[in-house]
């Protein structure tokens, strides 16, 4: 198989428009039909079928792609060994949540654009969950995600998670309430509890705490802006976890937790053997020295 019709494919599969394709690689539309039609005759098999005005790519197709990635990579480490001094080159798309992208990814693009300025990084705002399955769908290159050290993600065999930082967590509480237990959160056992709208993580490691402290959490409000938590914390409508490394608003106390504690923990996550692309591996190299 001729490695640039791979790299085509693996294009189209990304892009899901031959005109886009052609517009990514500086060639026409009719060429790229025309390298994919003959890879087609090459593995002997349909790779793109109409959809609409566009094509899509066939079972086949994508199975091909999923392997072009690995083949590419290879190929582009191979010239690397032969040419130590090329620049990485290319575009990352990156999903993750928003404290991620502001305390890790946002720092190193100002590093990654003088050391690499041929590499250029799209970001998009997504929960763990969602960016997991843009990660499994090809949609992008990198995830940022999150969990509690009281409720860790389980990682599939096909992704790699490098860790990039944790922040302690407390409880949120009115200002006023000086109410008192063994441990902070038995003291608001009875309380109205507010959980993430958006993903069950904060309300399964609030879940493991109640338990440890003897009941079953109230949970009547999830939302997901952390300011709008605090505004219902004031307004005496519930108590909430809360990172403390972040200054909440006047009229919420936060209570530190210990015994146990409770740490977010935050990743960067690939593919399994994505990372030697080279502008991807220029991405986490500054994420985790950052």
């Amino acid at each position: 198989m001729d490695v640039r019709r791979l790299r085509l494919l693996h294009e189209l599969s990304r892009h899901g428009s031959m005109a886009e394709v052609a517009a990514e690689v500086g060639t026409t539309t009719s060429n790229v039909s025309q390298a994919i039609a003959a890879l087609a005759r090459d593995v002997g098999t349909p790779l793109v079928e109409p959809h609409g005005r566009r094509v899509r790519l066939t079972p086949a197709g994508r199975r091909l792609s999923e392997h072009a990635v690995g083949i590419l990579a290879a190929v582009d480490a191979a010239r690397r060994d032969l040419d130590p001094d090329a620049e990485p080159q290319g575009t990352v798309r990156v999903a993750g949540f928003a404290t991620a992208v502001r305390r890790s990814l946002v720092p190193a693009l100002d590093t990654l654009a003088d050391v690499h300025p041929g590499v250029e990084v799209l970001v998009l705002e997504h929960e763990p969950w969602e960016a997991f399955d843009l990660l499994e769908r090809d949609a992008i290159d990198l995830a940022l995600v999150y969990d509690y050290d009281l409720a860790p993600l389980s990682w599939r065999s096909d992704v790699v998670a490098v860790p990039l930082w944790t922040t302690p967590w407390g409880l949120g509480v009115p200002s006023d309430d000086v109410r008192t237990a063994a441990h902070p959160v038995a003291a608001y056992a009875e309380s109205a509890w507010i959980v993430n709208s958006r993903n069950s993580a904060d309300e399964d490691a609030l879940r493991t705490l109640a338990s440890i402290a003897g009941f079953e959490p109230r949970v009547t409000h999830r939302i997901d802006s952390l300011s709008l938590v605090e505004d219902l914390v004031v307004a005496g409508r519930g108590v909430a976890l809360l990172p403390t490394e972040r200054t909440p608003r006047d009229g919420v106390r936060l209570l530190d937790l210990d015994s146990p504690g409770l740490e977010l923990r935050a990743h960067a996550v690939t593919r399994r053997g994505r990372d030697r692309w080279a502008p991807l591996r220029a991405v986490l190299d500054h994420l985790t020295s950052a």
